[in-house]
């Protein structure tokens, strides 16, 4: 099944979802209307969805001085992508995402406080999971959710103030139904396209990086850190909760049913036994990197040098 077929179904599954909700709220002129927005909302997915959300993130473009573009062009040389734009997000809790149609429009971008507390290594395994979502061709299919599961969201909201409208076919009954049914499928449809795709994202960018261990490192990390930290932007949008590497909302504590991600604690484990590292402790010093980086050179600490940092002792020196 092919990537395009994929995006097609999953395009049909929310515009049926929508128009449905339309229905409850309105009756037949109002999955009339859902059926206009819906295909209005398709096009502009497709086209626009990506640089939306990095908008909305109010994400800044970094140059090929920036220490975070140098890594990822390295990244990008090993994975054989074209480099992606970089951006920067200036918001505390550590996190990253990648979005765009392809390959060939793709953008990655992660936040200062990933920055501030990651080392070179886990950044490269944590960008190197992002550019394996490129890779996979991910990025369009979790843009266009994060629109339609945002619309749906909406149309629940609509049903508080104009329930009981006389032209829906189950009155009152329907008005509830949308309130309780339209928010569980944008987030059932969100879990089902996230878990799986964030598990192959981990196994493709422990390839790409060579080396699972920097990124179960970094997930660990990530795992403290957004626990510990407020992402209020994604709190104010939770419908662009999957896109992120790890859950942004502390909500999720409270609600594993509809978990956007998998337990990070599966996901560490699964990149440990790749790396035949079977430990479980949060402190590991990763082995040398067995995967495409070539030349493949040694630091002092014997982990493996991060592509385009050069002899730079700091991560993010610009000079």
């Amino acid at each position: 099944m092919t990537s395009y077929f994929k995006t097609a179904l999953l395009l049909a599954a929310l515009t049926a979802i929508f128009m449905t909700g339309g229905f409850l709220l309105a009756g037949q002129s109002g999955m009339l209307i859902a059926l206009a927005l819906a295909a209005a909302m398709n096009l502009f997915a497709w086209w626009n969805s990506g640089s939306t959300v990095l908008r909305y993130y109010k994400a800044k473009e970094v140059d090929s001085s920036h220490s975070l573009h140098r890594i990822v062009s390295g990244l990008a040389g090993n994975s054989g992508l074209p480099v992606p734009k970089v951006y920067l997000i200036e918001n505390p809790q550590p996190n990253a995402f990648a979005t765009g149609r392809g390959p060939s429009n793709a953008s990655v971008a992660a936040t200062t406080g990933l920055l501030k507390l990651m080392n070179e290594r886990e950044v490269a395994g944590v960008m190197a999971h992002e550019l394996a979502h490129v890779k996979n061709r991910d990025t369009l299919i979790m843009t266009i959710t994060a629109t339609f599961a945002g619309a749906i969201s909406m149309l629940a909201n609509f049903a508080l103030f104009f329930g009981g409208n006389r032209n829906s076919g189950l009155g009152i009954v329907g008005s509830i139904a949308m309130m309780i049914l339209a928010p569980m499928a944008a987030m059932l449809v969100q879990m089902a396209i996230s878990r799986t795709r964030e598990y192959d994202a981990d196994r493709g960018g422990a390839e790409i990086c060579g080396n699972p261990d920097w990124l179960a490192d970094a997930l660990e990390k990530l795992e403290a850190g957004s626990q510990r930290i407020d992402n209020q932007a994604a709190e104010n949008n939770p419908a662009t909760a999957h896109m992120f590497i790890i859950n942004p909302l502390h909500t999720h504590q409270r609600d594993k049913l509809f978990s956007t991600h998998p337990n990070t604690a599966n996901r560490v484990a699964k990149l440990r036994e790749m790396s035949g590292n079977s430990i479980t402790s949060s402190v590991v010093t990763p082995a040398a990197p067995q995967g495409p980086w070539s030349p493949r050179k040694q630091t002092e600490s014997g982990r493996g040098s991060v592509p385009g940092s050069g002899s730079r002792r700091g991560p993010w020196s610009r000079k």
